[in-house]
């Protein structure tokens, strides 16, 4: 379904839902990593939101604060635990989203959900992709996260913009995709969801 994505639509996005392909996990490159026994996957939800601009569609992301305890100044969706007061995962990410950048759901229209997402650090992460309607003046969580910015969908949806990188992890060597992009290093679980969404449209 490989198009031009500077002209891409919220019905050609939701199209890329349907294609056949599993979940992807932190161990996709990894297939030999030994977890630890009894471990316990604990439910989150990122939202890929989608919105049009002058220069195309672009993608929602954000930069953590280098205050955090976990995973400080990394790249990552807007999104965080399903709540036991979350009906699904979807309104886990919007209000994750709406936290995190201001963003309101009234200005959201959900085209639906990519498979799960299993990470290295216990969570079954679903990727919930969204297009954004109307204006939206990102607003950045204080103390949470340090900046919101967005990447051009064209260049986080093309394959040979991904490069496989590796560091240590639990003292073993770990491999994981990444997609620099100025100065933003995307990687890790973020990367992962992206290349995904990548090897749909490009089917």
């Amino acid at each position: 379904m490989l198009r031009g994505l500077m002209a891409m639509t919220p019905d050609l996005l939701r199209q890329a839902l349907q294609a056949r392909t599993g979940g992807s996990s932190d161990f996709d490159l990894n297939p030999g990593t030994v977890l630890p026994k009894g471990r316990i996957l604990r439910d989150a939800a990122v939202l890929v939101a989608v919105t049009e601009t002058k220069r195309g569609p672009q993608i929602i992301l954000t930069k953590r604060s280098s205050q955090l305890k976990h995973h400080p100044g990394q790249i990552a969706f807007p999104g965080g635990k399903v709540e036991r007061f979350d009906q699904n995962p979807t309104a886990a990410a919007l209000r994750e989203a709406q936290e995190e950048v201001g963003l309101s759901p009234a200005h959201v229209r959900i085209l639906g959900e990519l498979p799960a997402h299993e990470t290295v650090t216990g969570f079954t992460v679903t990727p919930v992709l969204a297009w954004i309607e109307g204006g939206f003046d990102p607003i950045a969580e204080a103390g949470e996260v340090e900046e919101v910015f967005s990447v051009p969908l064209e260049f986080v949806t093309n394959p040979a913009n991904f490069r496989v990188e590796s560091r240590l992890w639990l003292g073993a060597a770990r491999r994981y995709y990444a997609a620099p992009y100025g100065p933003y290093y995307i990687w890790g679980a973020t990367a992962r969801i992206l290349h995904a969404l990548a090897e749909r449209l490009q089917t």
